[in-house]
């Protein structure tokens, strides 16, 4: 039976390839949508102060790739992709004549947003632990994330910083699992014996999975699980578990 920190570096090894194998998802199907006013202008990026650098002419369609809270990126007939914004969009219309219409702060904002901004109540290596997280995303499927927790335990309290990488499995779904790697921090506050013991802080790295699961508007729920890996001055490795659970916003 391996060992749990050979299991460890298997699971490591399986979200690296998970990272780098493009194409993982089959083919998607986009949205149609074609242009009724004289033109659609495209800006650079998802935002007015992004400049406009091409514009559709009337009657021409381009493909919707993904939404970004108030900014649809879309592809022209010719391949040219840029951003378009939502006032701009509702004056498009379907393959059969019909308006475009969207939810505002719906799945579609969920499946592909910017940022994310969360809290948890959970376990680490035994004791309470409270902690909160902030996430930039890079495309719909890849995240950079940086989170901070306090635990409070028996025999010992303390602190803890993360970051690493989330790949997120089938972003358009409103049950989206991920997968977790990086690097950290751990300091640990021993609680005063008849020898007091010295603090301690050491370097981490983690591995670890969850599931996200979208509530309504920008809300969502999120639970996950890492794999702590503690690298002591002592030169005798330790491993902690983390389990939590909260909620969490995107914007």
């Amino acid at each position: 039976m391996l060992k749990r920190t050979q299991r460890l570096a298997l699971a490591g090894a399986v979200l690296v390839a998970w990272l780098l194998v493009p194409g993982m998802s089959a083919a998607r199907e986009y949205l149609q949508l074609f242009v009724k006013e004289p033109y659609l202008e495209l800006h650079t990026g998802p935002g007015r102060g992004y400049p406009v650098f091409h514009a559709v002419p009337r009657d021409q369609s381009v493909d919707v790739l993904f939404r970004r809270t108030d900014w649809f990126k879309v592809r022209t007939e010719r391949g040219v992709e840029g951003w378009a914004s939502q006032a701009d969009m509702l004056k498009t219309v379907t393959a059969d004549g019909a308006p475009f219409k969207f939810e505002l702060g719906d799945q579609a904002g969920f499946s592909s947003h910017r940022y994310e901004l969360g809290v948890f109540a959970g376990e680490y290596g035994g004791a309470n632990l409270i902690s909160a997280y902030w996430s930039v995303s890079l495309n719909p499927q890849m995240a950079v994330e940086a989170a901070g927790g306090q635990f409070l335990g028996r025999f010992a309290n303390g602190e803890t910083g993360d970051l690493g990488l989330t790949h997120v499995i089938a972003p358009e779904s409103r049950w989206s699992p991920l997968l977790m790697l990086g690097v950290g921090l751990a300091h640990t506050e021993p609680k005063a014996t008849l020898v007091t013991p010295a603090n301690r802080t050491e370097q981490t790295a983690y591995v670890g999975g969850g599931i996200r699961y979208y509530l309504t508007r920008r809300f969502f729920m999120r639970a996950e699980y890492k794999a702590h890996y503690i690298f002591t001055k002592r030169n005798q490795n330790e491993e902690e578990d983390e389990w939590k659970l909260g909620f969490a916003f995107f914007y």
